[in-house]
């Protein structure tokens, strides 16, 4: 019997150390395309950033204050230091948010890194470099004039 515990405890203990260290991308973008491209960027850091993990999933995440015209840009890129970097699409424009409250001319996006990300971080002891909004990039390829559309 304890044979067979030891053996559970262990397939328990792999599957966790899996679980925090598997790459994961489900995106259908290319963030490594997108930041190596010659076109011009336009970056924003995050507005504000929220860090608590112990409260379960979509609780670590930054809000970002964007210029009205990336709403047509289809793609971006968020990138936290330590954590990576992810191409997203966007949707779900808010104009406040968590006390945030959008200038005129702007809108709110609010992108989240993964929660078992920002646990296997934090025991690496980079709590305080991803709760530093000035860590959380969001990044447009810059759009062509016929692009803009306010």
């Amino acid at each position: 019997m304890r044979h067979r515990l030891r053996y559970i405890l262990i397939l328990l203990l792999s599957l966790s150390i899996i679980t925090f260290y598997w790459p994961v991308n489900n995106s259908d973008c290319n963030s490594e395309a997108i930041l190596a491209s010659k076109t011009t960027k336009f970056q924003v850091h995050a507005t504000k950033v929220i860090v608590q993990p112990w409260h379960g999933r979509h609780h670590v995440y930054g809000i970002f204050m964007i210029p009205d015209q990336y709403k047509q840009a289809q793609f971006f890129v968020l990138t936290v230091k330590g954590a990576g970097s992810y191409c997203s699409k966007q949707f779900g424009y808010q104009k406040n948010f968590n006390d945030i409250f959008a200038e005129p001319g702007t809108y709110l996006l609010r992108k989240f890194i993964r929660t078992r990300t920002a646990l296997r971080l934090i025991l690496q002891g980079l709590y305080f470099q991803i709760n530093d909004k000035q860590n959380w990039t969001l990044t447009f390829a810059e759009l062509k004039v016929g692009q803009h559309n306010s």
